[in-house]
């Protein structure tokens, strides 16, 4: 199963992470199979930003990983995403979390994402979905992981939003 963490601060936030969604499950060789919750989550790096809503989306796909991240990548710039400041705002941001069990050390591709263990606003939404599943470096659940890094008040569950618009 693969993980993709999505992402935004800027515009309409709630609307752009549905759309996005949308455009994935559009795709005939993607299928999003669940949304995790959303979550406001304060920034992180660059601290001087609007906050952020964040989710996981579970997905079967017969993209090989860096196929699946080229396409993430032009739903990006779709959004009119620009890479100008490290952990700066953005309109989008999608991150391939986890690729099954792969690990991936390649330029510009990484799996699990490096940055996975230490993240709330990517566990929680993660732990809603698959709370046992390992993470395949460190060998923990996503649970334990979860619980590892403490209750964090700048990640906060918004209800009643779902990502996936059923047609």
């Amino acid at each position: 199963m693969i993980y993709i963490g999505i992402g935004a601060n800027l515009g309409d936030r709630e609307k752009t992470l549905q759309k996005a969604t949308g455009i994935l499950n559009a795709k005939p060789e993607i299928a999003v199979v669940a949304a995790s919750a959303v979550y406001e989550t304060a920034p992180i790096g660059v601290t001087d930003q609007p906050y952020f809503l964040n989710a996981v989306l579970q997905v079967h796909t017969s993209l090989s990983a860096r196929s699946l991240l080229n396409c993430l990548l032009a739903i990006e710039s779709k959004f009119g995403r620009i890479r100008e400041t490290r952990w700066g705002p953005r309109t989008l941001d999608l991150d391939i979390l986890l690729y099954g069990d792969a690990i991936i050390d390649q330029p510009g591709l990484q799996v699990p994402h490096p940055h996975l263990h230490e993240r709330a606003f990517v566990l929680a939404p993660l732990c809603d979905l698959k709370p046992d599943l390992k993470h395949p470096v460190l060998g923990q659940s996503i649970q334990f992981l979860t619980e590892s890094l403490g209750m964090d008040l700048s990640v906060r569950k918004i209800e009643g939003l779902n990502l996936i618009i059923e047609k």
